[in-house]
């Protein structure tokens, strides 16, 4: 019998822009290799979730953001997805989009994908 051994996957991050190019409120839809992510600013925090509704094949950063509720609406069918865990409150999704842990430095913001 083989033993297998778990080895650890680097985490990639990478810089997605600068914290003064979104306004507190807006989305932002960014491309990192394969992975599709909106990146919503409120306030002084950033949030990174997968842009694509998991309903329907539609882009999230187009959708409104809701800064109290911390969620973005899907602007085809209305869904909304929290943006701390990704998850939907409303229908007609019910499965959640990945979440992206974002790093702020000086006045960069990186996002980072776990591999």
């Amino acid at each position: 019998m083989i033993a297998k051994r778990w080895v650890p996957v680097p985490e990639q991050r990478e810089r997605l822009c600068r914290t003064g190019e979104l306004e507190s409120g807006q989305a932002r839809r960014f491309l990192v290799g394969p992975h599709k992510i909106a990146l919503v600013r409120i306030g002084s925090d950033f949030y990174a979730i997968g842009d694509t509704c998991s309903h329907a094949d539609y882009s999230l950063s187009e959708g409104e953001v809701d800064v109290d509720a911390l969620q973005i609406e899907c602007w085809k069918h209305g869904s909304c997805f929290s943006l701390k865990t990704g998850e939907p409150d409303t229908l007609p999704a019910t499965r959640p989009v990945p979440t992206y842990d974002v790093a702020v430095e000086g006045d960069d913001v990186y996002v980072v994908i776990d591999g």
